[in-house]
């Protein structure tokens, strides 16, 4: 991995929320391929359970600032970084007060999807874009974690199919249990249509639950790695179906060697 570029973009991350499967796998992968002298960037939410004191979360004035249109409304995009002290690894956050103030991540006290889930997400993947793009660093594989991250492998080749800096870059999804029930907004469909993305690309989010948010990531990625044991059946089926490398699930103890091989022989081949 010595001098590859790779982009992080997740949903959870510890230290920043509690320990589950995606959060720590989100960590110690950009962990693993920083120790390998790969040069990382890590992207998630920043929400409003995140203690910004404690963490040390400071605004980037540079990177902030731009507004991202999210069905047919200007949303203001605030950037803020913060390191994991120990391993030297700065962490980027995509915030906004209306979509990520709120003192919960997706869903609300009664454990209630947030109505604007659909939204956030759309948020979130046009933001770390736009930001990658301010940074003018390109990378070459971009992983993605967790279903609120989900959208950025279509938006990277639908909305930004022309952006020249993502040109050579190759997205890996990884794909872990589901981690909500029930659905998001029925008019997910029309407001990612509204980007100029054709229905019937992302025909599966008519329905918008969790298999589908991953059948559509894993359509636009350029390989998968199942990063759970269990897997539902229905979004297992459809991975099956790819024509695309696919990497099945390691344990944590023994995933940095098929990680970093993944990457250097199925991905960048």
């Amino acid at each position: 991995m010595n001098g590859k570029k790779i982009l992080f973009v997740s949903s959870e991350l510890v230290p920043y929320l509690p320990e589950n499967e995606v959060s720590l796998m989100s960590y110690e992968t950009p962990k693993m391929v920083n120790s390998n002298g790969g040069q990382i960037r890590i992207f998630m939410p920043r929400y409003g359970n995140i203690n910004e004191r404690r963490h040390q979360l400071h605004e980037v004035i540079r990177l902030s600032g731009m507004n991202l249109v999210i069905n047919d409304m200007d949303m203001p995009l605030i950037i803020k970084v913060a390191s994991i002290p120990k391993e030297r690894i700065q962490v980027y956050f995509i915030d906004n007060d209306e979509y990520f103030k709120r003192k919960f991540t997706f869903t609300d006290e009664n454990g209630d999807l947030f109505a604007d889930n659909d939204q956030r997400a759309i948020f979130f993947a046009k933001g770390v874009v736009e930001t990658v793009k301010k940074l003018n660093w390109s990378p070459d594989i971009i992983h993605v974690h967790g279903w609120l991250a989900s959208l950025l492998p279509l938006y990277l080749k639908k909305y930004y199919a022309d952006e020249p800096l993502f040109h050579e870059s190759k997205i890996v999804t990884s794909v872990y249990n589901k981690s909500f029930n029930g659905e998001l907004n029925k008019d997910m469909i029309k407001k990612i249509s509204y980007d100029g993305i054709s229905e019937d690309s992302i025909a599966p989010l008519a329905t918008p639950n969790y298999n589908n948010l991953l059948k559509v990531a894993v359509d636009f990625s350029d390989a998968v790695i199942l990063a759970a044991e269990e897997i539902p059946e229905d979004l297992q089926n459809h991975i099956s179906n790819l024509e695309k490398p696919v990497l099945p699930y390691v344990s944590l103890q023994e995933f940095e060697e098929a990680y970093a091989n993944f990457y250097s022989t199925e991905v960048l081949k």
